[in-house]
């Protein structure tokens, strides 16, 4: 039996080997942490789908800033609980909200860890929804200032970048106009660019308390089916002035992260959400599948499509596989 000059197997022999020829290669510089924070102190409240995931107060939550910090991961994205509602999400832009205060805290201890603030609306409205309403519809132009303030109230009390998830059309503009004439030209923005309307988030609106009170997502979030279209929202935030773009979900658009990556010359981001996150918990606690295995073959595989960034809650076990540390 004749076999061909090359044997893909000669470099697979030994895990030394394996290395030297590795093609993607996960760094713990590549991980954000999400993380929710909300009123209060000595809070911690553990997340009953999502094992391993807190509700923090702001006291707490720099506790848990020292472990982020001594394991090297560069930034943390902040959700906001407040201890209000209303139906024009006021508190997602008071100056002494749970994000502003934890953006304040953070920044005092740790200057050199890049923050990250998510602008919606959902967590703060008693709709639940990520905009103002006209009725029962979304109403997208009248949400644009709103947005913009949020930001900039984030601005103000020291993100380094701002992370509109909202899909209004014309945010990233709304935005990027706000911060520039209020002197906050060098805040970034990552947009959620390609955001899916996506069965994946269920966990997230336990942890953020941000289910819908009526109807659903889908006239702003994205079909699924779509892929075209991703790359039009895309391309519109780039020219509104998106310096990152986001892919969201991960695992089941990891097509859609290549295109971007491929077709763009922005940093791409991508969120392995609160979904993917509990089914391996899940499977792991039912002693179906090795966690740490597949936590690192999931994000290995984000990387490799093109994700630049990756937010995960998995960020703190992974820099742990990732520097050695047990």
């Amino acid at each position: 039996m004749y076999f061909p000059v090359y044997r893909p197997r000669r470099f697979r022999r030994t895990e030394n080997m394996r290395r030297m020829v590795r093609e993607t290669r996960l760094s713990v510089d590549q991980l954000v942490y999400p993380l929710f924070v909300m009123p209060g102190r000595g809070v911690r409240n553990p997340v009953a789908s999502m094992p391993g995931v807190f509700q923090f107060s702001v006291d707490r939550l720099m506790e848990e800033m020292r472990g982020v910090v001594e394991l090297q991961i560069p930034g943390v994205l902040l959700f906001g609980l407040p201890e209000e509602k209303d139906e024009l999400g006021s508190q997602a832009h008071a100056e002494n909200g749970p994000v502003q205060e934890a953006v304040r805290a953070i920044k005092q201890s740790y200057p050199e860890l890049t923050v990250i603030t998510d602008v919606c609306l959902c967590e703060y409205t008693s709709h639940g929804h990520c905009g103002l309403l006209r009725g029962t519809e979304v109403d997208n132009d009248s949400t644009l200032d709103i947005l913009a303030e949020v930001a900039l109230s984030h601005a103000k009390a020291g993100a380094d970048i701002i992370a509109p998830s909202d899909m209004m059309d014309g945010r990233v503009q709304a935005i990027r106009d706000a911060l520039d004439e209020n002197g906050f030209e060098n805040a970034a923005i990552l947009a959620y660019s390609a955001k899916y309307c996506s069965g994946f988030y269920g966990p997230f609106r336990d942890a953020a308390d941000s289910a819908p009170q009526f109807g659903d997502r889908r006239a702003y979030q994205m079909d699924a089916c779509n892929s075209e279209e991703a790359i039009r929202e895309v391309a519109l935030d780039i020219e509104e002035g998106a310096d990152m773009v986001m892919v969201k979900p991960a695992l089941a658009y990891l097509d859609i992260i290549r295109r971007v990556k491929d077709e763009f010359d922005r940093p791409v981001a991508a969120y392995n959400v609160s979904g993917e996150y509990a089914m391996v918990k899940a499977a792991a606690a039912n002693g179906w599948i090795d966690e740490e295995r597949i936590m690192m073959e999931i994000l290995t595989s984000i990387a490799r499509a093109g994700a630049d960034v990756i937010l995960t809650y998995f960020a703190k076990d992974a820099a742990r596989l990732l520097r050695g540390k047990s």
